[in-house]
């Protein structure tokens, strides 16, 4: 039994892990421990569902052992999800058998807690199942499609966990993780393409008369870079409406809120700071910059507030 149990956390040390790779933080210190607990149970499950359909599970099959998906089909994308919601929908009737996998056990007691639906979960999975069927997207409209289900309802836990949402917030909340995915996009164009995945829209790409070819090459030629920082301003108009979300509450709350924007903004101007070629790699923000970008979003808020 000890072997087995460590087997099975591995995979959950390797996805929490990530949490520090983000450009925002997940959980931070000055949150109330109840919070912090409950966003990391959030984020264990979409993580994993990015892992799921990125195919960026922890070696050894322990994930689909949990799962309860044969040994042989560990590496079927869509077996795994389809396990996953089966999996996920066990948390939703108490009634019944809990959940195989410990990291939607450890999720139980926040959906209880918070009384979360279902739909921001479901729609996560969506967006991997979408992943796995589109490669590409022709229009800017069907980006944000998109981001409605990889994205927003991430912003939607959040509220409902804090115990803040209102239409207004999540109105707001759907424009800064909209922004942040796009942001996460421009920065991985390089890393999307070898999974032969394009999230910058094909009519905006033969606007600026960019190939397929150009995204491959090493450095960003001029009309990659042009396009590159057209999206790029986009996602900042989208930020900005993110203040307001922020203005709207108090406490550790509006902290936690301001890093989500800041670290947005922050990416945002790694990427500038490159020169808009985000090809040789994803450009970071640095620590300094984002403690500068919260500063800012604070005071914003707290002027508009």
């Amino acid at each position: 039994m000890t072997g087995q149990d460590g087997n099975a956390d591995a995979p959950a040390r390797d996805t929490l892990d990530k949490a520090t790779d983000e450009n925002f933080p997940v959980a931070p210190f000055f949150l109330p421990r109840a919070w912090r607990d409950d966003l990391m149970a959030v984020y264990g499950f979409s993580r994993l569902v990015d892992d799921i359909g990125d195919g960026d599970l922890a070696p050894g099959g322990a994930d689909a052992r949990e799962l309860g998906v044969d040994p042989e089909r560990a590496d079927d994308r869509v077996a795994l999800l389809d396990a996953f919601e089966a999996d996920l929908r066990r948390v939703f009737e108490p009634e019944g058998p809990e959940p195989g996998h410990h990291l939607l056990r450890a999720l139980a007691p926040t959906v209880h807690r918070r009384t979360l639906p279902p739909e921001p979960f479901l729609g996560l999975i969506g967006a991997n199942r979408q992943d796995q069927l589109v490669r590409r997207y022709e229009t800017y409209d069907d980006l944000l499609a998109y981001c409605e289900l990889s994205a927003n309802p991430v912003g939607r836990l959040v509220l409902g966990i804090t115990g803040t949402l209102t239409p207004e917030r999540v109105r707001r909340s759907d424009a800064v993780c909209t922004a942040l995915q796009i942001v996460e996009h421009l920065q991985d164009v390089a890393e999307d393409l070898a999974r032969d995945r394009i999230y910058l829209p094909a009519e905006d790409m033969k606007r600026f008369r960019v190939s397929e070819a150009d995204l491959a090459a090493p450095t960003a030629n001029a009309s990659v870079r042009t396009l590159i920082a057209f999206e790029a301003e986009r996602a900042g108009d989208l930020l900005a409406q993110g203040t307001a979300l922020v203005g709207s509450v108090h406490g550790r709350l509006r902290l936690l809120l301001a890093g989500f924007v800041a670290g947005g903004r922050a990416a945002l101007a790694s990427i500038a700071a490159a020169g808009h070629d985000v090809l040789p790699g994803p450009p970071k923000p640095t620590r300094p910059r984002l403690l500068r970008e919260v500063g800012a979003v604070l005071r914003s808020a707290h002027r508009e507030g």
